[in-house]
């Protein structure tokens, strides 16, 4: 007796109904890769070291056009300048060591020495020059880029319609938070420098040489390397909590200091591993491009590592937004999606920050 299953019919669907059926899926495919903040925001804290880049990468694809848009308007930019300032450094410094080195051979007080002197300090004004408006131009570009993933991840939290049209509106007014919040950071590091320099200084008079004094310079190597990866820790959270909250300048990093407590050792060890990987690129570029020969070779290699350098920035910045989530989440600070979404949006022209009350610092258990 056959199988009344094989005299069932084929059910023909019309093409209109297969489009939707493709679409479904492809939105029950997005839906499983959706972004870590669709979990029980209790869960968040719990999300380890591997989770954490899992996420970070996750959430690109998924998000593809509106990250192409501003990798492609900020971020690689951002790193071109970052990579031309070492060639064109380079340059500008390898003409400055030529004639210091052909200074040192001619008689002081002859014309020819005085000719090659003004030349020298020619020189040196247009690298200083360059040097500082590469680093104006870079600052600008940096905090842009931050501004523009930060919020877009905060979009994306809220379930909110995001363009890239609407990111560009948010960011500059977002930015001028960044640079008051950069200001405080630089101060806090150039005393933090200041400080350490003082203390090598009293150790190098007073301890005399030896393996003991050795053994205590190495150690405070190590607590000044420790320090300085605390404080930027800081301030990358701190530049989120810029973005997203009405604290900003130096109550966003101390407000960023209480909130990493907890995390504190998982965020630095992501810091160091994001900038051993940004120090391997700025290595192979001058070692290939920079120091390299052949025109074609020192061209794909700089593309190469623009490329690279572009998608580590991208993906650092993800990765600092989702860390300020978890923090969050680890205090058993709740934000209110809704409210959120509210003060992300552009009110008569205006970004309108997140205030304290739009945070719920209630207490939820699983």
């Amino acid at each position: 007796m056959r199988n009344k299953h094989f005299l069932s019919p084929i059910p023909c669907l019309h093409p209109h109904h297969q489009t939707s059926l493709l679409q479904n899926q492809i939105e029950k495919k997005k839906k499983k890769k959706k972004f870590i903040m669709d979990k029980e925001q209790e869960e968040i804290q719990f999300l380890g070291f591997f989770g954490i880049f899992k996420e970070s990468f996750n959430i690109v694809p998924t998000w593809r056009k509106i990250f192409c848009q501003i990798t492609l308007a900020m971020i690689i930019p951002l790193s071109f300048i970052y990579l031309a300032h070492i060639q064109i450094s380079h340059f500008l410094f390898g003409k400055i060591l030529q004639y210091e080195f052909v200074l040192e051979r001619i008689p002081q007080g002859t014309p020819t020495y005085d000719k090659l002197s003004d030349m020298l300090s020619s020189e040196w004004i247009a690298f200083l020059t360059f040097k500082i408006g590469y680093f104006i131009f870079f600052l600008i570009l940096a905090l842009l880029s931050t501004s523009a993933v930060v919020y877009t991840i905060a979009c994306i939290f809220t379930a909110k319609e995001i363009s890239f049209k609407k990111v560009m509106s948010v960011v500059p007014k977002v930015w001028k938070r960044l640079i008051v919040t950069f200001v405080w950071n630089f101060i806090i590091l150039f005393a933090y420098n200041i400080a350490v320099l003082l203390i090598f200084v009293i150790f190098i008079v007073l301890i005399p040489p030896g393996i003991i004094s050795a053994i205590l310079l190495i150690l405070l190597l190590i607590a000044y390397f420790v320090g300085f990866v605390y404080i930027s820790v800081i301030w990358h959270l701190a530049s989120v909590i810029s973005v997203l909250e009405e604290s900003f300048g130096l109550n966003a990093m101390i407000k960023s200091q209480d909130l990493i407590k907890g995390k504190m050792g998982i965020s630095m060890v992501i810091f160091i591993i994001l900038n051993l990987c940004f120090i391997g690129i700025q290595f192979a570029f001058e070692r290939i491009v920079v120091l390299g020969h052949g025109f074609v070779l020192r061209i794909g290699y700089g593309l190469l590592c623009l490329s690279l350098l572009s998608l580590l920035i991208l993906v650092g910045l993800i990765i600092q937004t989702i860390i300020y989530f978890i923090c969050k989440s680890y205090h058993h600070e709740n934000i209110d999606k809704s409210s959120l979404a509210d003060h992300l949006e552009v009110y008569l022209g205006e970004y309108v920050p997140l205030k304290e009350r739009d945070v719920q610092l209630e207490q939820f258990y699983a």
